[in-house]
């Protein structure tokens, strides 16, 4: 600023001489002369080049048309020829005494600006006249400092509503980004920071689930929009966790769209003359496959929105295929067949290509390593290990206390599995120290008393779901952690009918239960947060 003010400020020797000169050049004679001396000097200016010319007056359109957008982005210099003082927003008359332009008085102002405290632009006179008596209105008297205060000036009055005003609409310094209003050290600091963010405020510390109570919420059922007519026998979440499917034995393959409000049907395929007894999607999540007690399956291809019907397998006589899994990486089909066979397909070219042998009758499945190995149980109430690359069994063993095998669930990880029987109890083993030879299982569950017909760990193997089909609300969730039974489940007054199937989404986040009456029962589990 002190650079702009000298190059703008009046020199007194100009002054002086400005005065000077005005008082000779009073007489029209003296004009004639000066008018002239300004032409003789005009004429002897020399003329510049025509490129220097043009470039100087491209350069002062440019100045000129910031000046328009911006405002004066330059500093004014005066004393400059008649087209730069054009440009110039601000224009001093040469004929004027030796006190500072508006522009100089301007600039003096912005200089001290900083240094000097903030003045009101315009002050009402009439407020230091006016009196106010704050005591005949109540609404007033909140501003009185003492309590027989009764007349005030304007003034007072104004800046006693400002303070009351400020009193009851503090400023919201936390707000602003260039805001320090709090101290670091300070126990309060950090709940400031907290609030000048748009992060959850509240944040679960961890993923451990607590046993005793489960928090849960009914949400409206999965088939709300077009219930099944018969018993549902299988529910299977999509790997996107958004599309789910429903079998039944009324014949119709139905997806719905889950989203816990509306759940939105997206489509229904009728399947004449094979009564779903198990639908199943691929984990590559590209196709499903559907089977009954019939001697032939279906495939229903997602992206091409095609059913095929595959069978009777070459050199096999089994008349049902109702049960089978699905390896971990799509591989493989693996169906019970009879007198304790397991028969390979081949999930892309839907052809025979291995069967596996148990000495008792085959009644569960389910995979584990990845695919790599596949676990049976059945008849004899023995445990079998095969190995998929060599397709022979590797390890067998007891299963405690059981006499028929009739339900298999295997952890995400493959570290633990659980083993149904048809007496109800459940026992929950260490895979390692299974096949080293400890047969003595990590927990023995005895919640249920009818044949365990379903098994299911979720995502992360917290909780493990065992139902049976042959009673009303016949369904535990287990708190694998410490192996305890979730208090507050089943529902109270019997909601689950007869459950059949169930499954968890692929965060953890829902449930889906389909039972004997048609419905598909959909809850949201409050610890997951994805589903």
């Amino acid at each position: 600023m002190a650079t702009l003010i000298s190059q703008n400020a009046v020199s007194k020797d100009i002054g002086e001489k400005t005065k000077r000169k005005n008082r000779d050049l009073e007489s029209p004679l003296h004009l004639d002369m000066l008018q002239e001396t300004k032409i003789s000097e005009n004429l002897s200016i020399v003329k510049p080049k025509k490129k220097k010319r043009e470039d100087k007056v491209a350069e002062t359109e440019m100045k000129k048309l910031e000046n328009v957008l911006f405002g004066s982005l330059y500093p004014v210099e005066f004393g400059k020829n008649i087209e730069e003082e054009e440009d110039a927003l601000f224009i001093t008359d040469r004929s004027a005494n030796s006190a500072l332009s508006v522009y100089e008085e301007d600039a003096a102002i912005v200089a001290t600006e900083d240094l000097a405290p903030r003045t009101p632009v315009w002050v009402d006179e009439e407020e230091a006249k006016t009196n106010i008596n704050i005591s005949k209105v109540n609404r007033l008297r909140k501003i009185r400092k003492e309590e027989d205060e009764k007349i005030i000036s304007g003034s007072e009055y104004v800046s006693r509503l400002r303070a009351h005003h400020m009193k009851l609409n503090p400023s919201t310094d936390w707000a602003r980004p260039d805001s320090h209003v709090y101290n670091s050290d300070d126990s309060d600091g950090d709940f400031d920071g907290i609030l000048q963010t748009t992060e959850d405020l509240v944040v679960p510390g961890s993923s451990k689930l607590l046993p005793g109570l489960l928090e849960y919420s009914r949400l409206v059922d999965a088939n709300g929009q077009d219930p099944s007519s018969g018993p549902i026998n299988s529910v299977q979440f999509h790997r996107n966790g958004q599309l789910l499917l429903t079998g039944g034995l009324d014949k119709k393959l139905r997806f719905f769209q889950i989203d816990g409000k509306r759940n939105t049907k997206i489509q229904s395929i009728f399947v004449d003359d094979c009564p779903i007894r198990k639908a199943s999607f691929t984990p590559d999540g590209s196709q499903v496959i559907l089977s009954g007690r019939r001697k032939f399956f279906y495939s229903f291809d997602l992206v091409k929105a095609k059913m095929d019907k595959i069978g009777p397998l070459v050199g096999r006589e089994e008349k049902s295929l109702e049960t089978f899994e699905i390896s971990p990486d799509s591989k493989t089909i693996a169906f019970i067949g009879n007198e304790g066979y397991i028969l390979l397909v081949s999930s892309k070219t839907k052809e025979l290509i291995g069967t596996l042998k148990m000495n008792g009758t085959a009644r569960a499945l389910t995979f584990g390593n990845d695919g790599q190995e596949l676990v049976a149980t059945g008849g004899d109430g023995q445990i079998y290990h095969f190995d998929m690359r060599s397709m022979s069994c590797f390890h067998k063993g007891v299963d405690e206390g059981c006499l028929t095998g009739t339900a298999l669930g295997m952890s995400p990880k493959g570290n633990i599995f659980a083993a149904g029987s048809d007496s109800g109890i459940v026992n929950v083993y260490n895979k390692e120290e299974f096949l080293g030879g400890n047969r003595k299982p990590m927990k023995r569950i005895e919640n249920l008393t009818t044949k365990v017909d379903f098994i299911k760990f979720n995502c992360d193997a917290q909780i493990l779901a065992i139902c049976s089909s042959m009673k009303k609300n016949s369904m535990k969730l287990v708190h694998v952690p410490s192996f305890t039974v979730f208090s507050n489940w089943p529902p109270a007054n019997k909601a689950l009918q007869f459950p059949r199937c169930l499954d968890f989404s692929p965060g953890g986040g829902m449930m889906a239960l389909g039972n004997a009456a048609g419905h598909v029962l959909l809850y949201k589990l409050n610890h997951y947060r994805h589903a």
